[in-house]
């Protein structure tokens, strides 16, 4: 199959080609110096998560360090998606804040258990 007819099968069968972020806050970070690691990202998130959220819960996240996320296994179903499976899920749980620290290397995303 061809470039255009991929274009045209995606447009015909309504498949989303980015995720829908209406309704989430997002925040872009880059710390400097570069983060060490998961747990130091993961602190710098829970602390933006509580600046903006009354009651924060952890969702989903992504280290593409490690390449791990959370739910494990979330992008299986995902692989010819443009969207990955944490991003989905995050997205379809509830998530009102994604705190994405130095483009995408960390990705955490939070509901608001309080509303």
């Amino acid at each position: 199959m061809t470039e255009e007819n991929d274009q045209a099968a995606g447009a015909a069968c309504g498949l989303r080609r980015a995720p829908d972020y209406s309704g989430v806050i997002v925040v872009a970070l880059h710390p400097r110096p570069p983060l060490a690691d998961y747990r130091v990202a993961m602190a710098l998130a829970e602390r933006e998560a509580a600046a903006r959220l009354e009651a924060p819960m952890l969702l989903s996240w992504y280290d593409r360090d490690r390449d791990f996320e959370s739910p494990q296994h979330a992008s299986e179903c995902h692989e010819d998606s443009a969207i990955p499976g944490y991003v989905d899920y995050g997205l379809n749980h509830g998530a009102v804040l994604k705190v994405d620290l130095e483009d995408g290397r960390f990705v955490f995303f939070y509901a608001d258990v309080a509303t």
